[in-house]
């Protein structure tokens, strides 16, 4: 009796992951890109080549960034038009820390 119990738990336990795995859909090279250039930001900061400020701006470009990719996952699906759209952010936002951590400025 209680090997069944065990194999239909682990069953249960089986579907349930699916159906977060299923709902949740991956974009792995979206996530290495906003990872490294959360680290790009970070370490101009820690250079200073970042202002406060110019920093600021960076991270609400990230956020956005992330509404873009938590807008494409909503259904379940990310389609190529939307993968698209992410990476078009991704770029701008790049060209962005770019430009703001070599304007000769600093703290």
């Amino acid at each position: 009796m209680k090997p069944i119990r065990i194999l239909i738990l682990t069953a249960i336990l089986a579907l349930i992951t699916a159906s977060f795995a299923a709902a949740h859909p991956v974009t792995p090279r979206v996530d290495r890109r906003e990872a490294r250039q959360h680290m790009r930001i970070h370490q101009g900061v820690k250079s200073g080549q970042l202002t406060r400020g110019e920093a600021r701006r960076l991270r609400a470009g990230q956020a956005h960034v992330r509404r873009t990719e938590r807008r494409a996952k909503a259904d379940g699906r990310v389609t190529l038009r939307e993968r698209a759209r992410m990476e078009r952010a991704l770029d701008r936002q790049s060209r962005h820390i770019a430009r703001l951590k070599h304007n000769g400025r600093s703290i």
